[in-house]
């Protein structure tokens, strides 16, 4: 794995947390998000090695995923808010920072290729399950700070729900079946929707740009070293 094809393992580990997590609740007990998430955790970790694991932090970092899942698995046996609350909280810190490392590579290093497209992508992902930690950490502290959600404070069981509403809210989608409720989580949600916009309409659309203008530059400079030779 190397910075010339990292984002391409990031992007599959992000895919199927995604998909595995609608699978999961679809098909078997909350509990099983448990399993799916930390199976996923170590997809993330080997594929962000690629990102950044020349840095100093990195080998702190390595502790995340293990730290994750066990806070995880503890929440399964005992009913306490406080063990949702530091899950969440690492989950949160962990994509920050990779997030982070990820638009680090893509915006600041190098030329356009098509693996800094795809770390665009995965930016792009990381930003609704990053936004759909914050709804799970607000649902459950401030119970009801959104409508239509199972009346839990088990963040494995409100997850899939805040992940599918976070990507509905970011692509301004607005089905309106879950809804927030009180202030503070309106805020959240049209921050969200503003973000999404502008990153959609801004980042991904300047990169994509610069690297067809790469490949037209490249393209007419083969075509004037051909008409020189035939010359």
């Amino acid at each position: 794995m190397s910075h010339r094809d990292n984002f391409l393992y990031l992007t599959i580990a992000l895919t199927l947390l995604l998909f595995g997590t609608a699978l999961c609740h679809q098909f078997f007990s909350s509990n099983m998000q448990h399993v799916m998430q930390a199976s996923t955790m170590f997809t993330l970790l080997i594929s962000v090695w690629g990102i950044d694991s020349q840095s100093q932090f990195f080998k702190y970092k390595l502790l995340f995923p293990f730290v994750i899942i066990a806070f995880s698995w503890f929440t399964v046996f005992i009913d306490n808010t406080m063990g949702d609350n530091v899950t969440l909280i690492l989950m949160l810190v962990f994509f920050l920072f990779t997030a982070f490392k990820t638009a680090k590579q893509v915006l600041f290093s190098g030329v356009i290729d098509s693996n800094k497209i795809l770390g665009a992508i995965c930016l792009y992902f990381m930003m609704g399950i990053i936004w759909a930690i914050l709804y799970c950490l607000l649902q459950i502290n401030l119970t009801p700070a959104f409508n239509n959600v199972p009346e839990t404070t088990n963040w494995y069981v409100l997850f899939p729900e805040f992940i599918y509403f976070s990507f509905v809210t970011l692509t301004t989608l607005g089905f309106g079946d879950i809804s927030p409720s009180i202030p503070l989580s309106r805020v959240f949600v049209y921050f969200e929707a503003v973000v999404g916009q502008l990153y959609l309409t801004i980042l991904v659309a300047s990169l994509v740009g610069a690297r067809l203008n790469i490949m037209h530059q490249n393209h007419s400079s083969n075509q004037t070293h051909k008409r020189n030779e035939s010359e």
